[in-house]
């Protein structure tokens, strides 16, 4: 494909967001921006969360990462199941029951205000450098594909980027979204089974014999038992993965805020069961994909890797125009599926969580700081995304994002377990200590793991911060009795 070809579609993708915008964008008030002013239907929530949830990272890094790891990311994929019933039967009927906006108010109501501010904080730095992760990869293969043959620079394509999400969210938010993750969740997953077709057929598989491909393939190995040690460990991605879905769906302001937006409790767990099964077997079908690629590349002499390996072929290896466009739109689908509903989560913890709009304004004010908050957020996007063109190595950002979501997600994975779990007050203002000391403890030990007891903890380190987490409020917990009892 040519690069104006790619601009034209971008343009044309861009213009149908824009018209879902003008259509959803009716009211423009804060219970339209951060609830949709709680009338989604479930239905249309589910299959938008999962363009959401998969992101440009795994349209891009699944695929790219089978040749090295095999099929061994699904065991934490059916660890998501576990997690997402927990939210499903645990956290959506404690948000439901509260009446919440943000899902960090409980922490105020359970600790006091210094845990709500802590919990919030966590939050926007983990969703905000998390976000900028996902989108830093798009960003970086539409530079490769598009930009770098016009002489365009990253940043600008970065700018550009994040101006046209703010353009089609900056006044319904979560309202708009709801419609405009739905159609991108249908291109994305459009795009998916289109690339396999492409490369099936290529590579001679008839579709009545694909399944017999993956099984006898070396590539698609699941389970690993053989080595406690190692990262791929079944019992350590499996746990992994149960909590990684606990804390990255269920504690998140992003992917719960669409849970919020159901017209109530029942709704929003019916989302989460069909949200669950589908996601499960997209997964699998993107670990396929990257089989597929993969056994592809060995034959054909594409020397590209990892995150390259898709989009250099979709594009370059002369597959045909049609999984060219379809790679494109599927790569603009994932990026602004995921970066939509980041930029409207931030938006509404920070306005809410760390400004305290709804307690300090008026509605009139109200909005008018949640649009300065919406601007703000999008320019730190976009300076975040910036410092990682210089930064990040060449490891899978899937990886990256995980290690990363183990370090930030983990003291919020402590207190809501201390909060839900044990009936035990903490000490609220060492809460914001405890938070910083937890990661920093949990660094030090996953570091020198090997060395010291030859243990690789792998995303196990959300676990090991979580529990780190979880004994400081405790504690505090045994302070608290303690001067009590004098």
């Amino acid at each position: 494909m040519q690069s104006y070809q790619i601009l034209l579609l971008i343009l044309i993708y861009f213009g149908v967001l824009l018209l879902i915008s003008y259509f959803t964008n009716k009211g423009g008030s804060n219970i339209d921006f951060f609830k949709a002013g709680k009338k989604s239907p479930w239905y249309l929530v589910a299959f938008g969360m999962i363009g959401a949830s998969l992101s440009g990272v795994t349209f891009i890094s699944v695929p790219g990462w089978v040749e090295a790891s095999q099929f061994s990311y699904f065991q934490v994929v059916l660890g998501y199941t576990v997690g997402y019933v927990v939210i499903g039967l645990v956290l959506l009927p404690l948000y439901y029951r509260m009446n919440l906006t943000s899902i960090y108010t409980y922490l105020e109501s359970r600790f006091g205000n210094f845990s709500y501010k802590t919990g919030a904080s966590f939050f926007l730095i983990s969703r905000l450098i998390g976000s900028s992760f996902r989108l830093y990869l798009v960003a970086i293969v539409l530079q490769n594909l598009i930009f770098d043959a016009m002489a365009i620079p990253f940043w600008v394509t970065v700018t550009i980027t994040i101006l046209l999400i703010w353009l089609y969210t900056f006044k319904s938010g979560i309202k708009t979204i709801v419609w405009t993750d739905t159609l991108q969740t249908l291109f994305m997953l459009i795009a998916l089974g289109v690339a396999i077709y492409y490369v099936s057929t290529d590579l001679g598989i008839v579709p009545s014999n694909l399944f017999e491909f993956i099984s006898n393939s070396d590539f698609s190995k699941i389970f690993f038992f053989d080595d406690y040690k190692s990262a791929d460990f079944f019992w350590k991605q499996f746990i992994s993965g149960a909590f990684i879905a606990i804390v990255m769906t269920g504690l998140d302001q992003d992917m719960m805020q669409k849970n919020l937006t159901c017209r109530n409790l029942k709704d929003a767990q019916k989302n989460m069961f069909w949200f669950t099964i589908v996601l499960t077997i997209v997964n699998f079908v993107f670990l396929t994909l990257g089989l597929l690629l993969t056994v592809y590349a060995q034959q054909n002499g594409v020397e590209a890797q990892k995150d390259l390996l898709f989009p250099t072929i979709a594009t370059q290896s002369g597959l045909g125009v049609g999984i060219g466009v379809f790679f494109v739109l599927g790569l603009i689908a994932a990026a602004y599926s995921s970066a939509d509903s980041a930029l409207t989560a931030l938006t509404t913890s920070f306005s809410i969580d760390i400004l305290d709009i709804e307690k300090k304004y008026d509605e009139k004010k109200q909005i008018r700081v949640r649009k300065q908050v919406h601007i703000g957020i999008s320019i730190a996007l976009i300076l975040v995304i910036i410092i990682f063109k210089y930064i990040i190595a060449d490891e899978s950002v899937i990886a990256k994002v995980f290690v990363f979501a183990g370090y930030t997600y983990g003291p919020l994975l402590g207190l809501y377990a201390f909060g839900l779990f044990t009936k035990w007050n903490a000490v609220d203002k060492w809460v914001p200590f405890i938070a910083l000391l937890s990661p920093i403890l949990t660094y030090l030990i996953s570091s020198n793991s090997m060395e010291w007891i030859g243990f690789e903890f792998g995303f196990f380190v959300l676990i090991l911060n979580g529990v780190l987490s979880f004994s400081g409020l405790l504690i505090s917990s045994f302070y608290l009795k303690l001067i009590g009892s004098k």
